[in-house]
């Protein structure tokens, strides 16, 4: 699943479902209190238009959402790393 968008050109692999380790237990009040931005509602044309070339679009009858074509960070680097073997 897409979750951002990142500034620079290559994807950054997160678990979303991993919390933050806190060590020191004074830390967590100023860990709490963070701002997420909403998510943002795009419209059809807007997700073609937002898709790159390993990117795909699920379309159900009540929602739009944007994934990978391979879901796992393994199967993106064999993917990769056959796609550079071809091209050279």
């Amino acid at each position: 699943m897409i979750i951002g968008v990142n500034a620079k050109e290559e994807d950054i692999e997160i678990n979303v479902t991993k919390g933050k380790k806190l060590t020191n237990m004074r830390s967590q009040a100023s860990d709490g209190v963070i701002q997420l931005t909403p998510a943002t509602v795009m419209s059809l044309e807007q997700s073609l238009d937002f898709l790159e070339g390993d990117e795909l679009l699920e379309i159900t009858p009540v929602s739009l959402r944007l994934r990978k074509k391979y879901l796992t960070e393994i199967d993106r680097r064999r993917t990769n790393r056959g796609q550079s073997a071809i091209s050279q």
